[in-house]
């Protein structure tokens, strides 16, 4: 890829490169704040889901433990009717004593009153059984249901608590795209051409500076004739591993003509300009 050269030497009084990159440069700190923010909001109903989870947790519990003493109750209350008609059902068996006549008769009447005793004994024992599971059952909901409580407290707080910090977000986007709409313009349409060709590859930050001799968004390091090219700042340069927009944040360096000469013509072996 190849650009058009933007000719800023020191030496006759225009502006360098990194002067010319200095709104772009302010430009792209706009650019990561809003992408930062736009992110952070982004994951906010993350948040609030996750948040929410303790709540949704002890909430399902509450309600199948309840739907639990439901059935328990259903269950006691069957058992009950079941235990109401054994009991009619051996009154009338009872009643039925008198008109035995023989001991044969009589003896078979009190192995059926045996039996009908240990049935009611193994109805009581159910109803009891089905008692106790109730009573553990709403001894857990009442647990539950302070849980409950204490979960929906903090949910309510911790909702709050992204709500507002939602609206301060918003409220910063939209200053900062003004911002950014404002910074845009002042930075020369080929440069911001430029700045947003890279964006577009690099769904990130287009530009790096050049900091003990690498580049820090790819963190690789860089030819020593390119580094002095970006010190330089005669042109624009583009990292050879990420293809960011290469800046330096010290001051330029101050070339004699014959030295700039000979400097740039190291410029055709290594880099490329912008």
């Amino acid at each position: 890829m190849h650009f058009s050269r933007l000719q800023c030497s020191s030496t006759d009084g225009k502006d360098t490169v990194n002067q010319k990159l200095s709104p772009l440069i302010e430009l792209q700190k706009l650019d990561l704040r809003i992408m930062e923010i736009t992110e952070l909001r982004r994951k906010i109903p993350e948040r609030l889901h996750v948040a929410e989870t303790p709540l949704r947790e002890v909430t399902q519990a509450l309600a199948d433990t309840k739907a639990a003493v439901d059935v328990a109750t259903k269950e006691r209350r069957t058992y009950e009717k079941d235990l109401e008609v054994h009991e009619a059902q051996t009154e009338k068996m009872k009643s039925h004593a008198a008109s035995l006549k023989t001991n044969k008769e009589y003896q078979a009447h009190l192995f059926e009153i045996e039996l009908a005793n240990k049935k009611r004994g193994e109805f009581e024992e159910k109803i009891l059984v089905a008692m106790d599971k109730i009573d553990e059952l709403q001894k857990s909901a009442k647990e539950l249901q302070e849980k409950q409580q204490t979960h929906a407290t903090v949910f309510a707080q911790e909702k709050q608590g992204l709500d507002t910090q939602d609206k301060e977000l918003a409220k910063e986007l939209a200053r900062l795209e003004t911002d950014y709409r404002d910074a845009a313009g002042k930075v020369e349409k080929s440069l911001l051409d430029r700045y947003n060709q890279v964006k577009a590859t690099r769904k990130d930050q287009p530009l790096a500076a050049v900091r003990a001799g690498m580049c820090i968004g790819c963190r690789l390091q860089i030819p020593p004739q390119l580094i002095a090219q970006v010190r330089r700042s005669d042109d624009l340069h583009l990292c050879p591993y990420c293809r960011r927009i290469l800046y330096w944040e010290g001051e330029p360096a101050k070339e004699s003509a014959s030295a700039l000469s000979e400097a740039r013509k190291a410029d055709m072996e290594v880099g490329e300009s912008v």
